[in-house]
């Protein structure tokens, strides 16, 4: 993704927020930059392997999700606009990637045995927390139960900590109730990290900010919809608004670990496919 990417990524866990790099880097890279220069050079799109279907429609681009649902990287192009989405191809769209694979074996490429790839590519080894601390050091805070106020432990960064993690959180006394603790929230400024009961992890409302409509077509009105807040993630029936603001979620079911930073994205099911409505950034949860 490249410095500018590296930078937005590092900038996010610094605030207590947790970005999604694959995100950042379609919207300013690939679909921003590299568009750009395609454009410039007189190219008429970007065509990359994304599992997304793309149909343009009287010129409205209509994002919907791939055939394999199970590889479907939507979620992670809802970001972009609808005149990006206009120069844009993804051909692997109607294909499962194992259709994808023998093809690729025919032709005798390298690619066909090529392990799926989960990491983000500035940070090869995958040691996320060593990469953010060789980039911010160590800022030392507390671990603090979220319902008594008591120091459990400390901590040498907040940005070592996303919303909903159980795994790492250093806290050697187990809870009270002999139940696992999850992070529920950070604080950035005071090197706070709250943690407590799955329980408390759950929420039924999201705020979103920056919100993208790829089919050039704002909510109008309360909307059902389905939404996703990360991307491996499942879905869940909601409610969505758009204000000036931004879009307010309300859930059918709470969601657990919903975290500030990921992206929210609106989905309508139809007979063609699910189509992305459109998308924001979490800034809030309820």
């Amino acid at each position: 993704m490249g410095l500018r990417g590296a930078v937005h990524f590092v900038g996010e866990y610094a605030a207590g927020r947790t970005p999604n790099p694959c995100l950042t880097c379609n919207e300013k890279i690939k679909f921003e930059a590299l568009l750009e220069k395609a454009i410039a050079l007189g190219f008429d799109a970007v065509c990359t392997g994304h599992y997304a279907r793309l149909s343009i429609v009287d010129d409205v681009p209509e994002l919907r999700r791939s055939r394999d649902e199970g590889k479907d990287q939507s979620y992670v192009l809802a970001s972009l606009t609808a005149e990006q989405l206009r120069h844009s191809m993804f051909p692997l769209g109607d294909s499962l990637k194992s259709e994808v694979r023998v093809e690729a074996a025919e032709q005798d490429l390298a690619v066909a045995k090529k392990p799926d790839s989960h990491d983000i590519c500035f940070i090869p080894d995958g040691d996320t927390k060593k990469f953010l601390e060789t980039k911010l050091g160590q800022t030392p805070g507390k671990l603090v139960d979220a319902e008594t106020g008591a120091v459990l432990g400390e901590h040498t960064g907040v940005h070592g900590f996303t919303v909903g993690q159980r795994k790492g959180l250093g806290i050697d006394a187990p809870a009270s109730d002999g139940r696992p603790r999850y992070v529920l929230s950070l604080e950035p400024v005071s090197g706070t990290v709250q943690v407590g009961s799955a329980d408390r992890l759950s929420v039924s409302e999201i705020d979103a900010k920056r919100p993208i409509w790829p089919s050039e077509r704002p909510l109008d009105g309360p909307t059902e919809c389905v939404i996703q807040v990360r991307a491996h993630g499942g879905t869940a029936e909601a409610v969505a608004e758009a204000d000036e603001d931004g879009i307010r979620v309300q859930l059918r079911q709470p969601l657990r670990g919903v975290a500030p930073g990921q992206a929210v994205v609106l989905y309508r099911p139809d007979a063609a496919g699910d189509l992305v409505l459109g998308s924001g950034l979490i800034s809030a949860t309820r």
